[in-house]
């Protein structure tokens, strides 16, 4: 890592011990806690609901510590996950030092690490989320020779009481300032948290959704992160959720990411942005167009995203969100810049280099040449997303499509380049196969397509049973239909689950 990188990475363990991230030792650790008087350590681990989990140490001294760093902890599996039982279930909790981070919150001076579970033989618990992740990734890049990149955008809502002055009209907040967006401040201090706990933050701003509602008022945000490592990016993506509530917890307003707020308004979705890359290079792009390698992966995620929705769309009102002639997806298709295509190309700066030269005439700097930031996005999942099964299944499916026979020509069929929706296309929308209307049929779906889930031993048998056991429990097929005009039971459905994983 170069000087100039340190000095301007806003993790203080990196500024401290001069050295990247994934370079952290266990003595970088000690030396990290002694020199800045840390006096605990907190453990974090996502479990089967998906919110962090905290194990707190008091320091009784360097060989306390030490043995912490060295050995994690005992827990108690069957109070984490549904799949193990009581009579066997001790688990270890494993810190991966790389995750260390300086707490924002705590009043007492302290250092978080998250970390992996392992089973009585000190082997990785093959089930757990986080593995599932690490081993889709580690099976893609042996069979395909790609690193899978990926990004989060992170879409939350700020519920407080309402505010008469510079109100912001309805459903035009996007991209608002202050004072029109009223929790600028808010998004602006959860980015600096996030960075300072080792995200790769891209960008914040306010989004669409704006409305006032009973004396409320409900305000769409949305953080953006930078492509890293698949499971890096989860990481970051569960922290940056803790840091959001806590803050709002501080604040003392109510943050929310769940999929729908109330019908007929914005709903928020989790968007994952996707990149291939081979030998440090984006392998996104051949030339000026989009690589045969990235049209191959959006066929494999096409042909199985009706079953990722079971791990990216996972409570009833998911499906509140997923509705027509909205910006959230219901139709199994791709496009170029299209934000009601399940899979969109967005701009990716192909043969527009020469911008900064057009808009800044007196900078004759010459423009170095810079690698592609081409992306693809699948726009389906929503912040009751299971990260680390989505991302998971989005490797899979990804490693399905660059082994498909036919990708190509299955990319080509799921192509749209018009409005869908518009009536002089109609017949290309009755073309197109349907997204899962409820949880049942998403778990319906995954069950039919779980042989592409399970290959190599990527998700265990039980782990995909207990997804559709779960989903199945909601009982919510046809649930859209049975709810239409009863709108206080829409209400107290959706307040059921205003917060999501």
């Amino acid at each position: 890592m170069k000087d100039s990188e340190i000095l301007l990475n806003p993790n203080p363990l990196v500024q401290f011990l001069k050295k990247p991230a994934t370079e952290f030792s266990k003595n970088d650790i000690i030396n990290f806690v002694e020199e800045n008087e840390i006096e605990m350590i907190n453990f974090r681990y996502a479990a089967e609901d998906g919110k962090l989990k905290t194990l707190n140490f008091i320091l009784t001294g360097k060989d306390h510590l030490d043995s912490i760093l060295s050995t994690g902890e005992r827990v108690d599996g069957s109070s984490l996950f549904s799949f193990i039982e009581a009579g066997s279930s001790d688990l270890y909790v494993v810190p991966r030092y790389k995750t260390a981070f300086v707490n924002p919150f705590s009043e007492i001076p302290a250092l978080d690490i998250l970390c992996s579970f392992y089973n009585s033989e000190g082997k990785p618990l093959e089930s757990s989320p986080d593995y599932v992740l690490k081993k889709a990734h580690r099976e893609f890049t042996k069979a395909t020779g790609y690193t899978f990149k990926a990004l989060g955008e992170l879409e939350y809502y700020v519920n407080s009481e309402e505010d008469e002055l510079y109100p912001a009209v309805d459903q035009k907040g996007y991209h608002e300032s202050m004072p029109f967006a009223k929790f600028e401040e808010l998004r602006i201090e959860a980015l600096q948290l996030i960075a300072q706990c080792g995200g790769k933050v891209k960008y914040g701003h306010s989004e669409v959704g704006n409305f006032s509602k009973d004396e409320q008022n409900f305000e769409q945000h949305e953080i953006e992160f930078l492509p890293v490592d698949a499971e890096d990016a989860v990481d970051q993506m569960l922290i940056a959720k803790w840091i959001l509530r806590n803050l709002s917890a501080e604040y003392g307003v109510e943050i929310s990411l769940a999929p729908k707020i109330t019908v007929g308004k914005a709903g928020s979705g989790l968007h994952i942005h996707m990149m291939l890359e081979k030998d440090g290079k984006n392998a996104m792009v051949e030339g000026d167009k989009l690589s045969d390698a990235a049209r191959k992966m959006i066929a494999g995620i096409l042909d199985l995203s009706g079953a990722l929705t079971a791990f990216g769309n996972t409570i009833p009102t998911s499906y509140l969100r997923l509705v027509p002639h909205q910006e959230a997806p219901t139709n199994i298709c791709w496009g170029d810049r299209n934000r009601s295509a399940l899979v969109r190309v967005p701009l990716g700066w192909i043969g527009a280099n020469n911008m900064i030269k057009d808009a800044n005439p007196q900078d004759c700097t010459p423009l170095e040449e810079a690698d592609s930031k081409q992306t693809v996005e699948f726009r389906a999942p929503d912040g009751s997303a299971d990260l680390y099964h989505l991302v998971a299944g989005l490797i899979v499916a990804a490693q399905h499509g660059l082994e498909m026979d036919n990708a190509l020509e299955v990319a080509e069929k799921l192509y749209v380049d018009v409005n869908i929706f518009e009536e002089a296309h109609k017949a290309r929308l009755d073309e197109l196969e349907k997204l899962p209307a409820s949880c049942y049929e998403s778990a319906e779906q995954l069950d039919e397509k779980r042989d592409a889930f399970e290959l190599n031993g990527v998700f265990p048998k039980g782990a995909i049973d207990n997804v559709v056991k779960h989903l199945k429990a909601f009982d919510d097929k046809d649930l859209s239909e049975r709810l239409y005009g009863k709108d206080e039971e829409i209400r107290k459905l959706v307040q059921s689950y205003i917060h999501t994983m």
